[in-house]
């Protein structure tokens, strides 16, 4: 029985523009947090880069607010945090599906992109005056896509399984959130490493990394302590801390 995490507050609302909108409102007003915003309709969701997060109904749109008093550097990398947290919902409600995490945040469930995960942050100096971590599953329907994409969009009722209220999955995607995060802040980012490695799709076989200014092709050898993808490539070991990733 999936139970919500002790110490984190919760909000449900029928419907809302945008819950990433809703989070940072809070923190502005002087939310303490931790706490989490879950929409069961979101009309105004963000993606990365601004594009719009899509969703047609029945899925899960949740933001959590939280000041974790950690460097801007540290809380990058909750973004493995709710990967993780991802998988662990897809593996709870399709057990039989094939997970998997493209580096740095995507959860891929049969090849198809299952959920969408975006981190905002405001403050000044080295740390964060709060961050809220966006996370948007897709349960009973997906947003229309080009099924000849490399990762089209996928919901959980498309692997063939019941689809789960909103609800329920909330408390499965909070639970297991705050058991990465615990794990994060206790014993730092290896154990997180290791998890998302043991998951990894592709791993010791050729990617794309597209950056800004160039393509990199490598085999997927690592991830390195900063959660950087570490390629080998012709020319050596390369570190690259930002890319879209392709599969040749």
């Amino acid at each position: 029985m999936d139970v919500w995490p002790e110490g984190y507050g919760r909000e449900i609302h029928e419907q809302t523009g945008s819950t990433m909108d809703d989070a940072r409102a809070k923190a502005r007003a002087g939310e303490p947090g931790p706490v989490w915003i879950m929409a069961k309709l979101q009309t105004g969701g963000r993606g990365r880069r601004g594009n719009a997060w899509k969703d047609p109904g029945g899925n899960l749109a949740a933001t959590l607010m939280l000041r974790p008093q950690m460097s801007a550097k540290e809380a990058a990398l909750l973004s493995f945090v709710s990967a993780l947290a991802v998988a662990d919902l897809a593996g709870r409600f399709a057990p039989a599906a094939e997970i998997a995490l493209k580096w740095p945040n995507d959860v891929l469930v049969n090849g198809g992109k299952i959920a969408g995960i975006l981190l905002e942050s405001e403050g000044q100096g080295a740390r964060p005056d709060w961050i809220s971590v966006g996370i948007g599953v897709n349960l009973a329907s997906r947003p229309p896509g080009d099924p000849a994409a490399a990762f089209p969009p996928i919901s959980l009722a498309d692997a063939g399984v019941p689809a789960p209220s909103a609800e329920a999955a909330f408390t499965v995607l909070a639970a297991a959130f705050a058991r990465w995060f615990d794990r994060y802040r206790d014993e730092g980012f290896a154990p997180l490493r290791d998890a998302f490695l043991a998951r990894a799709a592709r791993l010791g076989e050729p990617v794309v990394a597209r950056l800004p200014r160039e393509t990199v092709t490598g085999i997927f050898a690592d991830l390195d302590p900063d959660g950087r993808l570490v390629l080998d490539t012709p020319q050596g070991a390369r570190r690259i801390a930002a890319a879209d990733v392709f599969f040749p």
